[in-house]
């Protein structure tokens, strides 16, 4: 590929606006933050804020991004850059183009974001005839959602062995998930292995916070739950509950982290 202008990579762009790009990549670090260490992270996002002329490519030269972020966060080590890249290309995420000079030399790469979401997952808005089908295409996510009367909870159970006779309703939830939450997802969920899948999560974000009891592990399940329910009732368009529900308990404990640290530094002032 030749190197040249940002505007002549403009075909290369897989979304309509800068805020379609924005909702992938929010969708994106909901299920993936994990896979990324805290300086990676970093590497990552600063490459994003190249990307906004054209939404999703950029041809900033490493060197040009390694020296933002210096002058923003601190010195990071170009193989933590190539770290970041490795990662986010195994993730499907990010497309590297190698560029040529007229000479044949080497230029600077084009970064070429891919889709995480489904144009038609996406939480923009869209026709009726569009809607009508996202209807349809999340069907499944509505029905859970949706509060089961009690006198209704027979009739749900038997639409749920009917499509498929290995779930199992809430009663057969493991005794490691908080009878608490258990309680409270069974009316959205009533599926035994999901509601441990999304304890698990609680579990595996908490596993090195050695001061958090068990108490806490419950109020941030429950807490984070609400949100995700919440959202999803304001018309948030979700492909992977786990993924998202990960990203909601993550934001709330970064907040966590962020608070105590400015709690110890106005102490530490005084």
């Amino acid at each position: 590929m030749k190197a040249g202008n940002i505007e002549q990579f403009k075909h290369l762009s897989q979304f309509r606006d800068l805020k379609d790009f924005n909702n992938n990549i929010e969708a994106f670090l909901a299920e993936h933050k994990k896979d990324f260490t805290k300086s990676e992270l970093i590497c990552f996002k600063a490459l994003l804020r190249y990307c906004a002329k054209i939404a999703g490519v950029s041809n900033v030269s490493i060197n040009k991004l390694l020296q933002s972020i210096s002058e923003r966060f601190g010195e990071v080590s170009e193989s933590t850059f190539h770290r970041m890249k490795r990662k986010a290309i195994k993730l499907g995420i990010l497309t590297v183009y190698t560029t040529y000079r007229k000479n044949n030399s080497q230029s600077s790469n084009v970064w070429v974001f891919n889709r995480f979401l489904n144009s038609q997952t996406i939480d923009t808005p869209i026709s009726d005839a569009k809607q009508e089908k996202v209807a349809k295409n999340q069907k499944n996510i509505v029905e859970q959602l949706t509060p089961h009367e009690t006198n209704n909870l027979s009739k749900t159970n038997n639409h749920i062995n009917k499509r498929n006779e290995n779930v199992l309703d809430a009663s057969y939830t493991s005794n490691r998930v908080p009878v608490e939450f258990r309680d409270l997802v069974k009316y959205f969920f009533d599926d035994a292995k999901t509601i441990e899948e999304l304890w698990k999560v609680i579990q595996i974000q908490t596993y090195y916070l050695s001061y958090y009891s068990q108490k806490d592990r419950l109020e941030l399940a429950i807490d984070s739950f609400k949100q995700m329910v919440r959202n999803i009732k304001f018309g948030r368009k979700i492909r992977n509950i786990f993924g998202y529900y990960w990203g909601i308990v993550g934001a709330i404990l970064d907040r966590e982290y962020e608070n105590t640290l400015h709690e110890m530094y106005e102490e530490y002032a005084c």
